[in-house]
């Protein structure tokens, strides 16, 4: 099942297209109303003006429409420019995050979240396609930093990558406080204190 369901994911070619687009704009519509949990096809079918064939011909499930959403809007993948540390991508990327979840796809996140505590099939797509990508660019960025002396040649890419982005995820879910900028610097800030080489005049 795994296997059909990459192969149909993607945007189909030509006039199958403005469908394409016009269905997903019937689940963010939808999704503004309602929950991931409550969404349904019969809705999205009807909204989007197509018949569920057609819905079923590209996505296998409501969560696959969801994901495919969440990746058309994900948030922006942000490389290191040639001269900038990796410090300072860091923060970028943080507030970038920070930002983006705390619009609209901030609560389709968590929605995503809780519903894949009980579906693995969709907490292993969620990863696939939206954790693991990310996770990849901040490995870049990191090795690098490590390569160039910017930090500790004994860093562990994963264990930083967590101590930045679970406070992030935690006060997301959570919501005990607000998930602001100033949060993410001061994580980051702590975070890097622990990598950071010292400088010796």
């Amino acid at each position: 099942m795994q296997q059909a369901e990459k192969k149909q994911r993607g945007r189909p070619a030509s006039s199958s297209a403005t469908s394409h687009e016009q269905i997903l704009d019937a689940v963010q519509a939808i999704l503004t109303e309602k929950s991931v949990r409550d969404l349904t096809i019969e809705e999205v079918a009807r909204r989007a003006g197509v018949g569920k064939p057609t819905i079923y011909k590209w996505w296998p499930s409501k969560f696959a429409l969801v994901l495919d959403l969440f990746e058309r809007q994900k948030i922006p993948t942000v490389r290191a420019p040639m001269e900038a540390t990796a410090e300072e991508v860091i923060r970028l990327q943080v507030a970038t995050t920070i930002e983006f979840l705390n619009g609209f796809f901030g609560k389709v996140a968590r929605e995503l979240v809780a519903e894949a505590q009980s579906s693995p099939d969709l907490l292993r797509e969620y990863q696939e396609r939206y954790i693991m990508p990310r996770r990849a660019v901040s490995h870049e960025v990191i090795y690098k930093a490590i390569t160039s002396g910017e930090f500790r040649r004994d860093t562990d890419p994963d264990i930083l990558i967590d101590m930045i982005y679970g406070p992030i995820y935690y006060r997301l879910l959570i919501r005990y406080k607000e998930l602001d900028t100033a949060y993410g610097d001061t994580i980051v800030t702590h975070a890097l204190s622990t990598v950071k080489k010292e400088k010796h005049s």
